[in-house]
This record gives C-alpha cells, structure tokens and sequence, in this order.
C-alpha cells in the first residue's frame, strides 16, 4: 500500500529514489507510464498485470480502445529498482511530464504518481477549493462502506 506525498529529486541519470517502506512491494518489479493530469504513473508489475488484462480484454476494434491500449503502453517501461531503491525513469516520460531534479512523489494506495512539484501544487489547490465537494464525496464513500464485522 503506497501512501503520503514526498519530495525527491531525479539524479543526471534519470533515476528517482523511491521511499523505502514502498520498496518491498515494489520488488517484484514496477511499470511505469503515462498517468492522468499531468502525472507519471508507476505500478508493482502484478497490479499493472491486472490492468492491462483489463485494458486488452476491451478488444481492439474500437478506435477508443485502441487509443487507450497505445496511451497505456505505447510509453511503458518495465523497470526494477536497484540496490539504492532507484527507478531509471526514461528519457521520453521525463521529457513529456518536464519532470528534472525535484518532483512530487504521491501514494495512491495501489499506485504511485510522479508530478512537477509546482503541477502538484496547483492540481491541490484546485481540489482543495472546494470544500463542501469533498465532504459530499466522503460522506458518499462512507456510506458505501461497510463496518468491518467483529
């Protein structure tokens, strides 16, 4: 489970050092990608396993499901973290994203984002904005939680 916001830096080479309470679960190796508003991506290769079954099971003869399979993979790399829990992020993500010395490392439970720490501030701020939205959204998710039975 992946957790808590971080700021890290991407090294000369490209590498990004990942927390170490992430880096067990990430030892079986770890995906990354294109993500959505303005993010990276980065899985464990089990869960990425999982939506990419999902994603090709949606066939490829629609013009949407093609465009999704080529925006979900045509940029995946399948990488694993070294000695020191570094991930080489490519050339092209790092380019596409302008993700260069610091960046925003984000915990979403069953995945990772990486953001330009200055894109992260401003997507919250967004988000934040709207105080009443969230408490609707939580107030929802809680209702639809169920109390864990004794």
């Amino acid at each position: 489970m992946f957790l808590g916001s971080h700021q890290h830096a991407i090294d000369e080479k490209g590498r990004l050092t990942l927390p170490a309470k992430w880096r067990t679960e990430l030892a079986t190796g770890v995906v990354i990608t294109r993500g959505l508003d303005g993010c990276l991506f980065i899985f464990p290769q089990p869960t990425f396993e999982q939506m990419a079954l999902a994603v090709v099971a949606q066939g490829f003869e629609s013009a949407d499901s093609r465009g999704w399979s080529r925006f979900i993979f045509g940029e995946a790399d399948q990488v694993e973290l070294d000695k020191q829990g570094r991930i080489l992020i490519p050339q092209s993500l790092r380019g596409e994203f302008k993700l260069d010395h610091e960046v925003t490392v984000v915990g979403l439970f069953d995945r990772i984002e990486v953001w330009d720490p200055a894109q992260y501030t401003e997507m919250m701020t967004r988000v934040q904005s709207d105080p009443n939205a969230i408490a609707e959204r939580m107030r929802l998710m809680i209702r639809n939680v169920k109390p864990a039975q004794p």
